[in-house]
């Protein structure tokens, strides 16, 4: 399931790319538009920046911007930011990938074949939407 963080991260994204390149929002302004509790987007914002998604300005002119082109943002990404892998268990993840405890041989585990499969699909998906093309 989607965090309440990851849906904050990537509705603060898509609003940003909204944004002219030029213009800044401030993290209360952010806050207001997407409707979500301010102090807790301020350590959203910060962890963007610091992972190379944003940049950001200081002064009655400054605020955040997207650091690089919205078509080379995708969802995914921004979903394995906040939440980790796409993947429904660590051993179905192409990331993070780990034996299940109590699976005695992935390669003759039927449920990790479909969680694989369920898992690429999601992720096909998830990649091919960008914070310009939100639907692939």
């Amino acid at each position: 399931m989607l965090s309440q963080r990851a849906k904050y991260t990537i509705r603060v994204m898509q609003e940003l790319a909204r944004c002219p390149q030029e213009q800044s929002l401030h993290a209360g302004e952010l806050a207001a538009r997407i409707k979500a509790p301010q102090h807790f987007l301020e350590g959203i914002l910060l962890e963007l920046r610091r992972e190379g998604f944003l940049v950001s300005r200081r002064g009655r002119s400054g605020g955040y911007s997207l650091a690089k082109p919205a078509d080379l943002i995708s969802i995914a990404d921004l979903i394995r930011l906040t939440d980790g892998p796409l993947a429904l268990t660590t051993c179905a993840s192409r990331t993070a990938y780990a034996q299940c405890d109590d699976c005695p041989t992935p390669d003759d585990c039927q449920l990790r074949t479909i969680l694989v499969a369920a898992r690429d699909a999601m992720a096909r998906v998830l990649e091919d939407a960008t914070l310009a093309r939100p639907t692939p």
